[in-house]
């Protein structure tokens, strides 16, 4: 005991041998606790990047919804109408256009 409170253990040589491998454990000690922290961290990101996606998502199906609500004919119709331009809905239907080209 007196020679661990002393000092005079860390001059023996059968300590003294073992010094490069405490040392060795150390820095893995020291390496473990780096990388636990490190993946902690990265794991706290990701699920923080999980929620902003959940968001993201829900804000999209909510803004597609309202676009395809907006652009039923209907809907276009009744703002043109509201806005005054002067367009109205074709009566009859579209033809189509025949050019004939000189060979």
């Amino acid at each position: 005991m007196k020679s661990l409170i002393g000092g005079t253990i860390l001059t023996d040589e059968r300590i003294s041998r073992q010094f490069p491998f405490v040392v060795m454990l150390a820095m893995f000690g020291l390496a473990l606790i780096m990388n636990r922290n490190w993946s902690e961290k990265t794991i706290r990101q990701i699920g923080d990047q999980q929620k902003e996606l959940e968001a993201l998502r829900a804000e999209h199906s909510s803004i597609s919804a309202k676009l395809m609500d907006e652009s039923r004919p209907s809907e276009v119709a009744k703002r043109v109408e509201e806005a005054g331009i002067g367009l109205s809905e074709p009566v009859r239907p579209p033809k189509k256009l025949i050019v004939e080209t000189e060979d």
